[in-house]
């Protein structure tokens, strides 16, 4: 649903909130999609356990990404997680 959303243009005039860690913008709601999906940190049952796993995962990625970093611009290097 969330990607029908998107192609029908069904997020048009939508509230975004940037995610704290990777930076993406999350939608606040999603016609179809309950909106306790739009927030993976809500579908845990520890917040906390997401919050370590979500910066075990940005290290990770950050950590791959260097093997990249001097290939792209400054732009795409300024756009991974926090």
């Amino acid at each position: 649903m969330l990607v029908a959303a998107i192609l029908g243009d069904g997020l048009a005039g939508a509230h975004f909130r940037p995610d704290p860690v990777f930076g993406f913008l999350v939608p606040d709601a999603c016609p179809g999609v309950p909106s306790s999906v739009l927030s993976p940190r809500d579908t845990w049952p520890d917040p906390t356990a997401y919050d370590t796993k979500a910066r075990e995962l940005a290290e990770l990625f950050k950590k791959n990404f260097e093997t990249f970093a001097s290939a792209c611009s400054p732009e795409v290097r300024a756009a991974g997680p926090r």
